[in-house]
């Protein structure tokens, strides 16, 4: 795979698509982060709209 990190968003969720397998960074120019929650407290209640799955 011929990726080309974006050393601006680090990233260790391999099972990304976007994610560079050789390095911790999406290989996306920006990325989305969205929340699943109403009123969001704690970053577990944010999440990465850009993942695709592998």
């Amino acid at each position: 795979m011929d990726c080309h990190a974006n050393k601006s968003i680090e990233c260790t969720v391999r099972q990304c698509a976007h994610h560079c397998e050789s390095e911790n960074y999406c290989s996306l120019d920006r990325i989305l982060v969205g929340t699943h929650e109403v009123n969001p407290t704690m970053d577990q209640c944010t999440d990465c709209k850009s993942f695709r799955k592998r």
